[in-house]
């Protein structure tokens, strides 16, 4: 008597969900950005207190029943700020990391494909503007434009690709090697085709890797810059600067600089897990 066993075939894409899935801490900082998102989005509408409104007989009020998070020097609520700050924050680093993405694949895949002097060409622009200083850059964009969120998007992405773009043209100088693109050539598959077909998606993998990664680099930039006083500028919120504003007042109302540090704090380690657990799970070479 045979036997017959049935073995369920699964695609790469299902069984990268799976290995995702079964990675406790991916799992976990998923569901914490997903809670954050949905807080930034509806808790600012939900609250009685908008992010501007003033209550200056309840200033430096610490965290109450009335308001979660206390109130700032002018007597705001900072439960809602913090939300509405993370609308800012998580706007500027999804942007930001979508530009990258496109300018670096785009980029990347010029350089890598048609290789020889428009390779050379374009690696060293690369090279060029990595040399620049961002807070250079910042700076002159600051002059010109004034601060805001479209200039602190700008300077990001000035020179933010090039990470995108380099991690690229490494993986497509790698596949283009392999058979069935020479087979592709030979057949006449024209170079977009190749390069749309069969090289970008074969480098998925740490193409979403690295976005996932560049988000909280751009979340964590924002703040910093707010921070210095180059980004965000008051009355808007935005982590940094709600950082900036709880920084003097840290020694008697530390719940202004607490509850935002807070936040870009776990933002920032739950992306950093979820990008590697993606750069894992999307890996060929661990499959099994």
């Amino acid at each position: 008597m045979i036997e017959e066993v049935a073995v369920r075939h699964r695609t790469f894409y299902q069984e990268t969900w799976n290995r995702l899935r079964s990675n406790r801490a991916a799992y976990i900082s998923a569901w914490i950005l997903l809670t954050i998102s949905l807080l930034a989005a509806f808790a600012p509408t939900l609250s009685p207190y908008s992010y501007t409104q003033l209550h200056l007989e309840l200033k430096n009020t610490p965290p109450s029943l009335h308001f979660w998070f206390g109130t700032d020097e002018l007597g705001r609520d900072l439960f809602t700020r913090v939300w509405w700050g993370a609308r800012i924050s998580l706007f500027i680093g999804i942007t930001a990391a979508t530009i990258d993405l496109i300018l670096g694949v785009v980029w990347a895949s010029m350089a890598s494909y048609f290789g020889g002097k428009i390779e050379e060409a374009l690696m060293r622009i690369c090279d060029i503007l990595h040399s620049i200083p961002y807070l250079l850059v910042v700076i002159f964009l600051t002059v010109i434009r004034g601060c805001g969120l479209v200039t602190i998007l700008i300077a990001m992405t000035i020179t933010g690709w090039i990470g995108m773009a380099r991690i690229v043209r490494a993986q497509i100088l790698n596949l283009k090697q392999n058979d069935y693109i020479l087979a592709a050539r030979a057949i006449g598959a024209s170079p977009a085709r190749i390069m749309i077909r069969h090289l970008i998606p074969n480098a998925i993998g740490p193409i979403i890797a690295t976005m996932t990664l560049t988000v909280p680099s751009a979340i964590f930039t924002e703040a910093f810059l707010s921070f210095l006083g180059l980004g965000i500028q008051a009355p808007a919120a935005s982590w940094g600067v709600m950082m900036n504003d709880g920084l003097n007042a840290m020694r008697y109302y530390p719940w202004r600089l607490f509850f935002p540090a807070l936040m870009i704090t776990v933002t920032t380690i739950s992306f950093n897990l979820l990008g590697n657990a993606l750069r894992d799970a999307l890996d060929p070479r661990l499959r099994t």
